[in-house]
């Protein structure tokens, strides 16, 4: 069995005085979740999301910097 483990990515928009979220989307088509966490917290809380519910997290954060 293989183990894979989460590559976090932050969003290229992330310059916005530290208030960002990282995402695993690596682990969306083998887990059928994208875990998501606070970068100021890498060892904190994971929120696990499916990915139509972090699409939908992802559509609201860009029109809410409209």
């Amino acid at each position: 069995m293989i183990s894979e483990s989460p590559r976090w990515v932050k969003s290229s928009y992330s310059g916005n005085g530290g208030q960002c979220i990282e995402a695993a989307t690596n682990l969306a088509a083998s887990r059928g979740v994208v875990p998501v966490r606070d970068s100021k917290d890498p060892d904190g809380p994971v929120l696990m999301l499916y990915p139509a519910a972090f699409a939908g997290l992802v559509e609201f954060a860009r029109r809410a910097a409209l």
